[in-house]
């Protein structure tokens, strides 16, 4: 039985709702963290019942510039280990970049990025110390290629694969490894927030389940792998940017994020999750 303990973001639905129900299923005591501290201990008492694991809510909203070190401090002060980093939590916004508020852009970079980045900084040392540990970062099949309507989040998860594979690299015999996880369109609820229901990326793509993009996610992380790629068209289509001109590449994903015609709206949120739970 694993023994290391996992701290995970962004674990009150999704991804990473699925990440933290992954670990605890392979015997990992974790740290749950989300803004929303009813909705942890609603999660926590849930896994610990069912799992036998232990599970510790901490809410913590990641775009505060102060938030890194409080959550570090109260995992200090409950004498806690964490022994693999999942940075998870993220979120994006679809429309043209010109338009949009600049509000939502800071937001998305402050979540996407910088917390990201004042995490692994906080959190690697005390790994690299050790000689062990294990790092998973969210990233998307949208970091490898630009996406007209959700330019920044392209961009933010552009940064995230790159950071990634670059101290991943640093780390090589340090005991310590990196993961990027790059799903493609997930059934999650990303899309109602991002406005994007209508869209041809969630009616009309190859849309995973979280719980399938998490199986994925842990077990590249625990054989150390640095790029995981879940679902066999995602693939493809990063593939595919090897073929193709950036402008191609783009005016494709432009495309898919626009919305599709009334009579092809067909797939609601959450089905696809619910078909596979099943």
């Amino acid at each position: 039985m694993n023994k290391e303990t996992a701290l995970i973001t962004g674990a009150s639905s999704g991804i990473g709702l699925e990440l933290a129900r992954e670990f605890v299923k392979h015997g990992h005591d974790v740290v749950i963290t989300a803004p929303v501290q009813a909705e942890l201990e609603v999660i926590a008492a849930d896994f610990t019942r069912e799992y036998g694991v232990r599970v510790y809510p901490i809410a913590t909203d990641l775009t505060r510039e102060s938030a890194v070190n409080e959550l570090y401090q109260t995992i200090r002060d409950r004498a806690l280990e964490i022994g693999i980093l999942v940075n998870n939590a993220g979120r994006g916004f679809r429309g043209p970049f010109a338009e949009g508020p600049l509000a939502d852009d800071i937001e998305m970079i402050r979540l996407n990025v910088e917390a990201v980045v004042r995490l692994t900084k906080r959190f690697l040392p005390d790994l690299v110390l050790r000689k062990r540990g294990r790092i998973l970062n969210t990233a998307s099949i949208a970091g490898f290629e630009p996406g007209p309507l959700l330019a920044v989040y392209h961009a933010t998860k552009a940064f995230v694969l790159s950071f990634s594979e670059a101290i991943a690299t640093e780390l090589k015999e340090t005991g310590v490894t990196v993961t990027a996880l790059c799903p493609g369109p997930v059934d999650t609820d990303f899309f109602p927030k991002a406005d994007m229901v209508e869209s041809a990326a969630f009616q009309k793509a190859s849309v995973m389940a979280p719980q399938e993009v998490a199986a994925a996610g842990y077990t590249a992380l625990m054989k150390g792998e640095r790029v995981v790629v879940p679902g066999g068209m995602n693939k493809a289509m990063v593939f595919s940017r090897r073929l193709f001109p950036e402008s191609t590449q783009a005016k494709k994903n432009q495309k898919i994020y626009e919305d599709v015609e009334p009579e092809d709206i067909k797939r609601v949120p959450g089905e696809i999750a619910a078909r596979h739970k099943q």
